[in-house]
C-alpha cells in the first residue's frame, strides 16, 4: 500500500510543533493583533520580552568566557589572536563610516525632515532626559577604563562584555604560556562547561515564541500604528538606506570569502526573526555564536569578533544617527553645511562606539551631537522619540548582520575560516558532527554543524594496529606464531648461540 499522505491541518500542526521559525512569525502577527485589538492588554506583556531578554544575557558572558579561552589555547598562537584583533577593528571602522556616510547622503538626498517648521520650544526637552535616565555617553579616558576589569566576578555579573574579553584573553595566555602539562585538568573543563551552557541555551530559546509575541504586543499596544503614517518619510528612508547597506554588505561578503549573504540569512531566519521580535541582538548571540562556528569560523576569530563589534560594529545605530541628525536639522530650518556634516561623522564615529548597553544611547549621542555642532537645539532631539522604537528592528537587522559579516571577513583574511564547510552549510548540506551535536529546537534534524570526525579514520591508529596484527612467514616447520612469541623466540635464541668469535 502507499504510504497515507498527512492532510493539511497535520503538516502545519507539524511544523508549528517543529520549527522554531514557524512558531516565532506566528507569535510576532498574533503580537501585532493583539497589540492593535487590546492595547491596555498588550501593555502589560512586555514582562514576557524582558524576562527572556534576561535569561539570555546570564549566559552570555560565561559563554564569551569559554569560547575564547577555548580558541585562544586550542589555536595555540597569541599572536594570531592579537592579529584577529586588530584586523576586527580595522574593519569595524570602515564599516561603521560607510554606513554614517550612506545615511547621510540619504539624508541630504531625501530630505525626511524638510517642510516640518518646528518650533524647538515647542518640543519637550524633559521627555528626552526621562528616556536616558539622566546619563550621559562615556569619555575616551572613560570607554578605556571601563573596558578593563575592576573585578574577575564583577565582570561576568554586571555582564561587561569587553571586561569578559579582557579576562579571556588573559586566560587563554595564561594556558598557553603553562602548557597542558601542568595544568592538564583546566581546558576540559572549560570545554565542557561551554557545553553545558550552550544546552542552557537550547532550553531558554523553547520560550522565544513567548518572548516575541509580548515584546510585539507591547510596541503596537503602547505606540500604535498611527505614528508609522506620521513620519513615513523618515521610516522609509532608514529602512531603505539599511537595504542599500545590506547589499553593499553583501558584496563585500561575496568578494572576500565568496559567500552568499542571502544564503546566510537563510541558515541564520529563526534568529534573525526573534532579534527582530524582541528588539535585541543581544538575545540571539549565544545561537548565531554557535552557527557561526558550524559554518567554519575559527572558534576564536567568532569569540573575539562577533562580542567586540556588540560594542564596536553599530551598523545599523551609524545609519539611524547620521539620518536622524540630519531629519532634526531639517525638521527646525537649520541647514547645515558640508563641513557641520564632517563634524558629524566624527562626532558620531567617537559617540557610537560608547552606545553598548546604555539605556537612551541613541538620544544621548544624539544631544552630544547637536551640542558640538551648536547650530541645532538639544531639545529638538525629542523629535524622535515618538519613532525610535520603530526603528528598533532595522537597527537589529544591520547590527547583526554587520557583526556575523565582520566574523566571516576577518576570519578568511586570517585563515580562520572553512570555505568549504561554510558553502555546505549555507547549502543546506548536513555537516552536522553526531557525537556532540546539540539537536535544533525544531527538533527534526542535527544541526551542530561541527566537522564529522567520527566517522573519519585514524590513519596513524590504523597503521599501528596492523603493524601490531602482521604476522611473519614461518620458516619451513616452524608452526605459526604470534609476533610477541617470536620476539620472545629470538631473544632465548640470542641468549643460548653466541656470537661467533672473530678472525
Amino acid at each position: 500500500m502507499p504510504p497515507s499522505v498527512p492532510s493539511p491541518t497535520r503538516r502545519v500542526a507539524r511544523t508549528l510543533r517543529t520549527s522554531l521559525f514557524a512558531q516565532v512569525t506566528c507569535a510576532l502577527v498574533l503580537g501585532i493583533v493583539v497589540g492593535k485589538l487590546w492595547p491596555d492588554t498588550a501593555t502589560a506583556l512586555q514582562p514576557l520580552g524582558d524576562g527572556f531578554t534576561r535569561l539570555i544575557k546570564t549566559v552570555i558572558s560565561p559563554l564569551v568566557f569559554c569560547v575564547v579561552v577555548v580558541g585562544i589555547a586550542k589555536a595555540g598562537d597569541l599572536k594570531a589572536f592579537g592579529r584577529i584583533g586588530v584586523k576586527a577593528l580595522i574593519w569595524f571602522e570602515i564599516a561603521s563610516t560607510a554606513a554614517l556616510v550612506i545615511g547621510l547622503v540619504a539624508a541630504n538626498v531625501v530630505g525626511p525632515g524638510k517642510g516640518m517648521n518646528v518650533d524647538p520650544a515647542s518640543l519637550d526637552a524633559a521627555a528626552v532626559q526621562e528616556t536616558t535616565g539622566g546619563g550621559h555617553l562615556p569619555s575616551t579616558t572613560e570607554f578605556v577604563l571601563n573596558a578593563l576589569p575592576q573585578s574577575f566576578i564583577g565582570s561576568f555579573a554586571e555582564n561587561e562584555l569587553l571586561q569578559v574579553l579582557i579576562l579571556a584573553c588573559l586566560v587563554g595566555a595564561a594556558l598557553l604560556h603553562l602548557g597542558h602539562t601542568k595544568v592538564p585538568k583546566v581546558l576540559p573543563a572549560v570545554e565542557q562547561a561551554q557545553e553545558i551552557i550552550f544546552a542552557v541555551v537550547g532550553f531558554i530559546m523553547r520560550l522565544a515564541p513567548l518572548a516575541v509575541f509580548g515584546a510585539m504586543a507591547h510596541l503596537v499596544g503602547n505606540y500604535g500604528l498611527g505614528v508609522m503614517r506620521t513620519y513615513a518619510k523618515l521610516i522609509v528612508l532608514c529602512y531603505v538606506a539599511a537595504a542599500l547597506f545590506v547589499v553593499l554588505l553583501s558584496v563585500a561578503l561575496k568578494l572576500v570569502t565568496g559567500l552568499s549573504l542571502w544564503k546566510f540569512l537563510r541558515y541564520i531566519r529563526e534568529e534573525m526573526l526573534l532579534a527582530l521580535g524582541t528588539a535585541s541582538t543581544e538575545s540571539v548571540m549565544p545561537r548565531v555564536m554557535q552557527k557561526l562556528r558550524r559554518a567554519g569560523a575559527r572558534d576564536d576569530a567568532v569569540g573575539l569578533v562577533l562580542p567586540t563589534g556588540y560594542s564596536f560594529n553599530l551598523d545599523g545605530a551609524s545609519l539611524y544617527l547620521s539620518i536622524g541628525t540630519l531629519f532634526i536639522a531639517q525638521a527646525v530650518g537649520v541647514d547645515l553645511s558640508l563641513g557641520q556634516q564632517i563634524t558629524v561623522v566624527l562626532v558620531l564615529m567617537l559617540t557610537s562606539k560608547g552606545m553598548a548597553g546604555i539605556p537612551g544611547s541613541a538620544f544621548l549621542a544624539l544631544s552630544a551631537t547637536a551640542s558640538s555642532l551648536g547650530a541645532i537645539p538639544a531639545g529638538a532631539v525629542a523629535l524622535l522619540l515618538g519613532v525610535d522604537r520603530i526603528m528598533d528592528s532595522m537597527r537589529v537587522v544591520t547590527n547583526l548582520l554587520g557583526n556575523c559579516v565582520a566574523v566571516f571577513a576577518v576570519s578568511r583574511w586570517e585563515g580562520a575560516l572553512d570555505i568549504d564547510r561554510a558553502k555546505r552549510v549555507l547549502n543546506g548540506e548536513d555537516a552536522s558532527r553526531p557525537d556532540d551535536g546539540e539537536k535544533d529546537v525544531s527538533g527534526d534534524r542535527d544541526v551542530s554543524g561541527d566537522r564529522d570526525v567520527s566517522g573519519e579514520k585514524d590513519r596513524s591508529g590504523e597503521k599501528d594496529r596492523r603493524d601490531e596484527t602482521r604476522t611473519e612467514a614461518p620458516a619451513p616447520g616452524v608452526p605459526a606464531q604470534k609476533p610477541k612469541e617470536l620476539e620472545g623466540l629470538k631473544e632465548r635464541q640470542e641468549l643460548k648461540e653466541p656470537a661467533p668469535e672473530a678472525g
